[in-house]
């Protein structure tokens, strides 16, 4: 048989064995293969797959794609779903196809999800060369297009030779399998040698079952760890998504509710409590609840459990202000669990470690101040988010009231998708999980294009979910219903796959959200002093070279959708834009399984803003700028419609690491830099300092000014004259110990923000 054919039935036969609890759960691996054929595959995978096809369309079911990356994307969707049970393989052609692949391997990768990608490689035996689409490098011919691979996979191999394959699939679905190691696993295959014909041996084709490895904790850091714990006052749990791949969301409610301790939840630990648990804090970090935030701030112990620590987890390491707060880390990945300098890592399955924990603090419990403080910080935050949701602009709605109306709408089995700009901050922070399952947004990448690929990758994995419990006797297993919501930014990107979902008869229910432009970003760069610079979708100024002040583009994503074959409802501008769209969602959940993708139009408000989360996220601020160039022209965003109860809550919470002399403003001999509230000027001249943070309506600015020889203390410096900062930056919070900062560092409000 020839190389490929060896490689589509070899996959067929593999299995995942996982045992949680005491019960077996056994999965096949690779249920299917996405590919787009081109002269790189289209002799090989693509003749190996049309084979089995009409042998047994069960053996390796093909899936048609609209784009390589997208076609990553849905593997991934399906691989978070399944709880890293299952992915897809990926095949490409040569060239732009393979490098297509790139951003969905970094996704995979960073997310710790497992994809099998195999893309086309030029010719091993360098017969016909170059070939078509081959690139070449003069100073090592060796290197193709899939070596840019090797720094975005796990595992990367290429298959020079047929009997290379036995070794190079052994090890990569040995990493594939392996929750500390998983992410993209990427092989290289020779477009002639995926055709050439070798003996295989039969031992290579039998079934193999890989076991899902969950090691267990150490007695002796079970023991410390609990030591510790018994030790601190004021404790509290980050869960990230290792908590939900080894299925310890049980555990970890036990040892909340037994303990006392309270649980903050990072994007991928979303679902890991109900939002109303009563030891559930909700998000934390710079897109976190004020709840999760304020104890973070007083933490002197920190449990975190399958997180890795992003920065927006942290706050950019400002959530943590106690100076002696410590980290005990349970993770199955060692890289996770040694960060922030912990002195316990617990490398091991979170469910494993949570049953010896909960068995060594038998009789402990946190302080009743501690509890209170608890039930006092997520009543106010759930009335926050209460009058976010419940609070009503016109003509167009605020991006909150969606949100609000689509969490209502939506069954607690149901799963919302999403993954780049605003939509994904707002989300986690106000976001109402109430299933393990129900929550998906691609948050480590946070790649713009992901929502609607991954959503159907989630699809196909709940259509295969409700076969699979019907098939074990569940009487008429519902499937789950998948809505993706997508701002125009991330739609533009890559919606392509609606046609896909059209072709197979796949319910898809799509929440687009247009605001003409790029909302997050917008938010951020006149947060930084850019003024919403290129974020807007207008008609180029060609005086200006500019596309912020021209006509608004005629662009009709709604009759853009309609052209592809997908069922369109239209939500117009009004008073009864929130009504509509929750019966809108409504109807859309009522339509039967098999009739296609759904999408839904609706437009809001790009400037009015979600609850603060009263923390930090630390974005570089250009240290130059040109005197005046930013002084005028800019309009006044302010939104005099934003409730008086919201703006108080914005008020900005001083949290310094060293007391600020705020009745000083000649501040040039203090040794931190002095924040001044200035909400009484127009925004362009709050603009004028170039360090400049917070919501629309608030801003606080910097006033420090450094003695100079040109300038005396307190004059204004000369026209031109660019006034000099301190060389160390507040940025450069890197450079110190876990839970300590550099002097002047403050803890500043923001609205949950990102690029692009």
């Amino acid at each position: 048989m020839t190389v490929a054919q060896a490689v589509v039935e070899y996959l067929s036969h593999q299995y995942t064995v996982d045992t949680v609890a005491g019960v077996e759960y056994r999965e096949r691996l690779i249920p299917g293969t996405f590919g787009i054929f081109g002269h790189g595959n289209v002799a090989g995978v693509g003749q190996a797959l049309k084979q089995y096809q009409q042998l047994d369309p069960a053996i390796m079911p093909y899936y048609q794609g609209r784009n390589e990356q997208a076609q990553a994307h849905q593997a991934v969707g399906y691989a978070r779903h399944t709880r890293r049970r299952q992915t897809f393989a990926v095949s490409t052609s040569i060239g732009p196809g393979s490098s297509n692949l790139l951003t969905g391997a970094a996704l995979a990768t960073t997310n710790r999800l497992p994809v099998l990608l195999l893309p086309s490689d030029a010719f091993a035996t360098r017969a016909a060369d170059p070939v078509l689409q081959q690139l070449e490098q003069p100073y090592a011919y060796d290197i193709t297009v899939n070596d840019a691979f090797r720094p975005l996979s796990k595992f990367f191999d290429r298959v020079s030779r047929p009997e290379q394959l036995f070794s190079a699939f052994h090890h990569g679905l040995r990493v594939l399998t392996d929750p500390a190691e998983t992410g993209a696993v990427t092989i290289s295959l020779p477009q002639d040698v995926q055709a050439e014909a070798f003996d295989v041996p039969v031992e290579f084709l039998a079934e193999r079952e890989w076991r899902i490895r969950r090691p267990d904790a150490d007695d002796d850091d079970i023991a410390r760890a609990a030591a510790a714990i018994r030790a601190a006052k004021r404790p509290l749990i980050i869960a990230g998504g290792g908590v939900l791949y080894a299925y310890a969301n049980d555990e970890l409610a036990k040892f909340a509710e037994l303990t006392g301790i309270p649980v903050g939840n990072t994007q991928a630990g979303v679902g890991v409590l109900p939002w109303d648990h009563k030891f559930s804090l909700g998000a934390i970090g710079s897109t976190g609840t004020t709840a999760a935030n304020a104890i973070a701030a007083g933490a002197d112990l920190i449990i975190g459990i399958g997180t890795r620590y992003e920065d927006f987890t942290t706050a950019s390491r400002t959530a943590f202000q106690d100076p002696d707060v410590k980290f005990v880390n349970i993770n199955v990945a060692p890289i996770d669990a040694y960060k922030h300098g912990t002195h316990l890592p617990i490398v091991a399955d979170a469910r494993k470690a949570l049953v010896k924990l909960n068995a060594a603090l038998g009789g402990y419990r946190v302080g009743a101040d501690l509890e209170q403080k608890i039930a006092d910080e997520k009543k106010r935050w759930n009335a926050t988010v209460d009058e976010a949701f419940d609070t009503r602009y016109t003509p167009l709605p605020a991006q909150n009231e969606i949100i609000g109306a689509t969490n209502r709408a939506m069954d607690a089995c149901d799963v919302v998708i999403c993954a780049a700009g605003s939509l994904p901050g707002d989300l986690h922070k106000m976001w109402r999980v109430r299933d393990p399952f129900g929550y998906h947004v691609e948050y480590a990448y946070s790649c713009m294009g992901y929502e609607i690929p991954g959503g159907l990758g989630v699809k196909r994995a709940a259509i295969a979910e409700a076969k699979s419990a019907t098939a074990a006797g569940a009487s008429d297993a519902e499937v789950r219903d998948v809505v993706v919501m997508v701002g125009d930014g991330s739609y533009l990107m890559m919606h392509t796959e609606l046609v896909t979902a059209v072709a197979e008869r796949i319910k898809l229910i799509v929440v687009l959200i247009q605001n003409h432009g790029y909302a997050s970003i917008g938010s951020l760069s006149e947060s930084l002093g850019s003024q919403r610079f290129g974020t807007k979708y207008r008609e180029l100024d060609e005086a200006q070279h500019s596309f912020d002040e021209g006509g608004t583009l005629p662009v009709d994503l709604a009759l853009n959708a309609e052209s592809l074959g997908v069922k369109v409802i239209r939500i117009e501008p009004g008073e009864k834009v929130i009504a509509e769209l929750e019966q809108a969602i409504r109807d859309a959940k009522a339509a039967p399984e098999g009739t296609g993708p759904i999408l839904i139009h609706v437009e809001s408000d790009p400037l009015l803003d979600a609850p603060s989360s009263e923390s930090w996220w630390d974005v570089p601020v250009s240290q130059v700028s040109e005197p005046g160039l930013h002084e005028t022209g800019f309009p006044d965003l302010r939104r005099p419609q934003v409730p008086p109860a919201q703006a108080a809550r914005l008020t900005p919470v001083f949290i310094p690491f060293e007391p600020l002399k705020e009745e000083s403003h000649d501040c040039h001999h203090h040794p931190n830099r002095c924040y001044k509230v200035h909400r009484d000027q127009p925004l362009h001249q709050r603009r004028r300092n170039r360090r400049c943070w917070g919501p629309h309506h608030l801003r606080l600015q910097p006033c420090h000014r450094r003695r100079d020889r040109r300038t005396a203390p307190g004059q204004p410096r000369r026209p031109g004259h660019r006034r000099r900062r301190r060389p160390q930056g507040r940025r450069h919070l890197g450079r110190h110990l876990p839970g300590q900062a550099h002097r002047g560092a403050v803890q500043v409000p923001r609205t949950g923000c990102r690029p692009r």
